[in-house]
């Protein structure tokens, strides 16, 4: 097994310390469905480990997976306005909760290109494995999607949204996929 970096180290307890924080914010506010998303972070913050381990992900991919928890945590807790800061109006075309979108699935679909890489050869082009990130990086945001759902069919009430926000939700995993297949296409040699 190979040893973890000290950088490494300050990823995973900058993860944990946020978390912990954030688990007894929401207990404070009795927030049930951001617990239930703490969970959920927990359990992929366990899966990006262990894949780490195997991968050995660039550092920046790391960080970048670890402020998109935060930023999701920081987006259901504060109020910015009348709103949680998830309703936020960043621009008057962009809310908070469609850049963590973007940024996230940006992130995940990078995350997914470092798994990919060690089985990718001359046989595939680059525009097919351009498509297959983005294919990819809509799948998890599909599933993140679903995850939302499960929120609103197990608790009274959530702050998940409606249609809109869910299809909006969509439009911006796809750009912040679309993105970091760009940023792959254009970095490494495909």
């Amino acid at each position: 097994m190979r040893k973890i970096k000290s950088l490494e180290w300050i990823i995973l307890l900058f993860n944990i310390i946020y978390l912990i924080i954030f688990v007894f914010l929401y207990l404070n506010r009795a927030n049930y469905e951001f617990l239930m998303y703490i969970g959920v972070v927990v359990f992929f913050l366990i899966f990006i480990g262990l894949m780490h381990l195997k991968y050995n992900f660039p550092s920046g991919v790391l960080i970048g997976l670890s402020l998109w928890g935060l930023m999701h945590m920081c987006g259901g807790y504060f109020i910015a306005g009348e709103y949680v800061l998830y309703g936020y109006q960043i621009f008057p075309f962009l809310r908070f909760d469609q850049f963590v979108h973007a940024f996230g699935f940006g992130f995940a679909t990078l995350f997914s290109y470092y798994i990919l890489k060690p089985n990718l050869n001359k046989n595939y082009s680059k525009t097919s494995i351009l498509i297959l990130l983005v294919l990819i990086g809509m799948g998890l945001g599909a599933l993140n999607e679903i995850v939302e759902f499960i929120a609103v069919l197990s608790m009274p009430q959530t702050g998940v949204g409606g249609y809109e926000n869910t299809m909006w939700d969509i439009v911006f995993n796809t750009i912040g996929a679309i993105v970091a297949a760009v940023w792959v296409s254009l970095r490494k040699k495909l």
